[in-house]
């Protein structure tokens, strides 16, 4: 009785995009001994990076972030966040590289990286390649679609808030948001604490945390939000509940619903 036929996966072709000759050496060498990958692709820079991807049409592109004229985002921008070809994110800066990438909707690799932490992120790539592949469906997500689309409303003015307006009678003030501790809940809008003052914001703190920085601020209670940076401890309570120790002195509680949230963030377990 002949053996049933174990089909094959389709060959893989992937782009390298790398100002930087060693690095898209050091990805070009690590996918040419993966006999899945069929055709490696380069590109110099970003505007080499667009026309490769649409004259040739990978199935996976490693993405550098930071590269002088046409940057990641410009690439993102000139393709489009829904055309992208299963994205893995390339960079040599941490602000980009926070947990809440590390999921099976996204990846990216942090230079320098392990050949351990490079075989996990191709897997992942694989994975979600092959779920397009099966699907066969415009709709199924590419991996890095929620990414692409988080950097890149990154790039529009005012889509993420660097400063916050809070008015007091005839006088209205721009809080830089580095300079934040912690925001709660007043009601419908929201009280914003810096540098040992508390100021009314006129918006929701559903508003407000959509419109924060997602690599610095994190939620952590129903009705605050913290400054990643701003905090000094963390003491364990019962319940799964923790106590927040701010470097200004200031104490919150962080409640187990949004511990895997600040988990996520920091890449490390509490």
């Amino acid at each position: 009785m002949p053996k049933p036929v174990t089909a094959q996966p389709d060959p893989i072709r992937a782009l390298v995009v790398d100002d930087e000759a060693p690095a898209r050496r050091r990805i070009t060498d690590l996918l040419a001994r993966d006999g899945d990958v069929a055709k490696i692709l380069t590109a110099e820079n970003g505007a080499d990076a667009i026309a490769k991807i649409r004259e040739e049409r990978p199935d996976i592109v490693f993405l550098d972030m930071q590269m002088p004229g046409v940057n990641g985002l410009g690439v993102i921008e000139a393709i489009g966040a829904e055309a992208m070809p299963v994205t893995i994110f390339v960079t040599a800066y941490d602000r980009f590289a926070i947990q809440a990438f590390e999921s099976n909707a996204i990846d990216y690799l942090l230079k320098p990286f392990s050949d351990q932490r490079f075989d996990t992120t191709i897997a992942r790539a694989k994975e979600r390649l092959n779920d397009l592949r099966l699907r066969n469906a415009d709709s199924a997500n590419a991996l890095g679609h929620d990414l692409v689309k988080l950097v890149a409303q990154r790039a529009k003015p005012g889509a993420i808030w660097h400063w916050i307006v809070v008015k007091s009678r005839d006088t209205t003030r721009l809080l830089m948001t580095d300079q934040i501790d912690w925001i709660e809940a007043a009601g419908v809008y929201v009280n914003v604490h810096s540098q040992g003052e508390a100021f009314l914001c006129r918006a929701s703190l559903t508003t407000v945390a959509s419109r924060l920085d997602p690599f610095r601020f994190v939620r952590i209670h129903r009705s605050s939000i913290v400054n990643i940076r701003s905090i000094a401890a963390l003491e364990r309570r019962s319940h799964g509940e923790f106590e927040v120790q701010l470097q200004n002195g200031d104490r919150l509680m962080m409640s187990r619903t949004y511990r895997s949230e600040v988990e996520a963030l920091l890449g490390q377990p509490l």
